[in-house]
């Protein structure tokens, strides 16, 4: 048997003798208020602790009147196992079938049923309670429960009781320890001496006395200065515990009933939620868009507007995914049960569990978004995070984004990310972004890079490529590194092409008009019959009459076709007198190089041409400079161009 802590709740209507059977279990009464014991009936929560064959328990015994419906939706939300307790003297009553649903919106997955009070009950009546409890229970998690007639009173069926509980306890799924420290709030009160200590439940992870925790919705660090468990002092406190904390820096009204505890970064409380709603069948009205609901959630109650992402409304018995806007901020993570209750009259009509914590708004349109959400409840891992991961977008998320956005365990995180990988749903991105993300998130960035390439094709028709610096400036609302490792990954996958002169679509081809093909054709002529003395785009828009911006348009398509060649900013040559420049130096370059006059003289131009055509033929390597001559930069050198 482990000797991991486990929390045992009580359920039940009032006066049907709860709290009378955890004193007997555990000699600890829970009603701690005078006017509880003056009245005879619980209001707040009641607290023990008890151990059963080296397993522990802490005890939450929880108020059954319908006004402290509230107090018992605080108690338990962190209930491991159940005892759904039913007075023979009354059998089933509003607040038994109440409870129970909400035990099983909570996902309790365990429990005992208890008839209590049978030594007030003939026999006969006490069978009949059992076949009403059978008929309540059907179809329920306490269908296969034992049901176990006791008396407080005189101890009848104490010890059955107690082994039920142990063999209800095999069956619990343990809570995480390998996730951050989280606990929700229920007490905040003062001891004279230590200061401010608050109880709550461990939910996840390990705490050691001395560390820090933050405090939500507040979000301040206080630091932990003692703890106690089950009943004594502890250095340590771990998941399914029933904890009190001493808080050091922190006055007990600054915390409540509600406010979360958690390791540093680990939550991200919002006013947003993403959740799959169902509403009970029992429940007499059909749940609208927009209604306005109490959530229970964790040990808080907000009250939220319901926005369903799905049809304008759900029926009784049906489920749908929907937003939560709540009035106050929520510290929560991915598939933690909550309770609906209406805002008036007060009932229980449904509940669910968080789909995503920090969500950004969805509309009805977002199908992509919303066909995603149905995998953020799986009970596989690799589909929750996969979903995540869709959902994390371009942002890198760190290990403790996984655990509170896809429920995962830190040791599994690894594992996960790497079968994601494996199974292409996660694309490692290179440089400079350096990071994975959703193939979808990949295919919707490589349709914006596409989309961008087009418009700027069609605005600028001449031009063979866009130049990078102009797509950037196109595609500014998109991170600049993930633009550039998309383009990396579209340059891979040929989707697009890299030119000289930029990025280009496969099939992007100038589109000139009749008159613009005439235009080009002139240009090209010009800078064939120049030779080595070609004029600049301004001097040849002159001799043209046409606007110059016109002839530079059409000089870069021809450097883009490699018809051109660009020297210098103003100075182009045709490529026919590229190759005979190079061949001509070729031949006449001697050992002892050759001077810019007399550069000048073989090519039969001016200084104002020789001075670029030498210092292209310096940049593309097929010269070098020494002093104020050029040689050939190797022995055997080839025209090349």
């Amino acid at each position: 048997m482990s000797t991991r802590p486990l929390i045992l709740g009580t359920a039940g209507h009032i006066d049907h003798g709860k709290t009378a059977l955890v004193r007997a279990l555990t000699g600890i009464d829970t009603d701690r208020l005078a006017e509880e014991k003056q009245r005879g009936i619980s209001i707040e929560l009641g607290f023990a602790h008890l151990e059963i064959g080296g397993q522990r328990f802490g005890v939450v015994d929880v108020p059954g009147h319908e006004r402290f419906i509230r107090n018992m939706l605080a108690g338990s939300c962190g209930i491991d196992l159940a005892v759904l307790v039913v007075a023979a003297d009354d059998s089933v009553m509003p607040q038994t079938r109440e409870h129970l649903e909400i035990l099983r919106m909570l996902g309790v997955g365990a429990g005992v049923i208890v008839i209590t009070k049978v030594d007030l009950a003939e026999t006969a009546w006490v069978d009949l309670v059992e076949q009403e409890i059978g008929t309540l229970v059907a179809g329920s998690f306490l269908e296969e429960a034992p049901i176990v007639r006791t008396s407080a009173t005189t101890g009848l069926g104490l010890e059955p009781l107690r082994a039920a509980i142990v063999a209800a306890a095999a069956r619990v799924r343990r809570r995480r320890l390998d996730q951050p420290f989280r606990l929700c709030v229920d007490r905040s009160f003062t001891l004279a001496g230590r200061g401010t200590v608050v109880t709550g439940t461990v939910f996840s992870g390990v705490l050691r006395d001395g560390e820090e925790v933050e405090r939500w919705p507040a979000g301040a660090t206080v630091r932990v200065r003692g703890l106690h468990s089950h009943g004594v002092t502890c250095d340590t406190i771990a998941a399914g515990a029933r904890a009190a904390i001493n808080l050091q820096g922190v006055h007990h009204t600054a915390l409540s009933r509600g406010d979360v505890l958690a390791a540093p970064g680990f939550l991200r409380p919002s006013r947003l939620l993403t959740v799959q709603l169902d509403l009970l069948e029992e429940c007499p009205w059909p749940l609208r868009h927009r209604a306005r609901v109490r959530l229970h959630i964790g040990a808080q109650e907000v009250m939220a507007r319901v926005a369903l992402l799905g049809r304008a409304q759900l029926e009784p018995g049906g489920r749908q995914h929907a937003q939560l806007f709540v009035a106050e901020p929520v510290a929560s993570v991915n598939r933690q049960p909550f309770v609906l209750r209406a805002e008036s009259p007060l009932r229980t009509i449904g509940g669910g569990v968080v789909l995503q914590p920090a969500p950004r708004r969805l509309r009805r349109r977002d199908t992509a978004s919303i066909e995603q959400l149905p995998a953020l409840a799986s009970a596989d891992d690799a589909t929750r995070a996969g979903a995540a991961a869709f959902f994390f977008g371009p942002a890198p998320p760190d290990d403790a984004a996984w655990v509170r956005d896809a429920d995962l365990d830190l040791g599994r995180v690894s594992a996960v990310r790497s079968a994601l990988e494996t199974d292409g749903t996660l694309v490692a991105l290179g440089p400079p972004a350096n990071r994975p993300v959703h193939r979808m998130y990949l295919e919707n960035l490589s349709m914006q890079i596409i989309a961008g390439l087009r418009a700027l094709h069609e605005q600028r028709p001449l031009d063979l490529a866009i130049p990078r610096q102009t797509l950037l400036s196109h595609l500014r609302y998109v991170d600049r590194p993930l633009v550039e490792s998309g383009l990396a990954h579209l340059i891979r996958s040929r989707a697009v092409r890299s030119e000289p002169a930029g990025i280009a679509l496969p099939d992007a081809a100038p589109a000139l008009s009749a008159a613009q093909r005439r235009r080009h054709a002139e240009v090209i002529a010009a800078y064939e019959t120049a030779a080595f003395r070609p004029p600049s785009p301004k001097q040849l828009a002159g001799d043209l009459g046409v606007d110059e911006a016109a002839v530079r348009e059409l000089v870069a398509l021809g450097t883009g076709q490699g018809v051109l060649v660009r020297l210098s900013p103003e100075i182009f040559l045709h490529t026919r007198w590229v190759e005979e420049m190079q061949r001509r130096l070729a031949e006449q370059v001697g050992a002892a190089g050759m001077s810019m006059s007399e550069v000048k003289d073989v090519l039969e131009t001016t200084r104002k041409y020789a001075v670029p055509i030498c210092e292209y033929l310096d940049r593309i390597g097929f010269t070098r400079r020494e002093g104020d001559r050029r040689v050939l930069a190797h022995a055997n050198v080839e025209t090349s161009r």
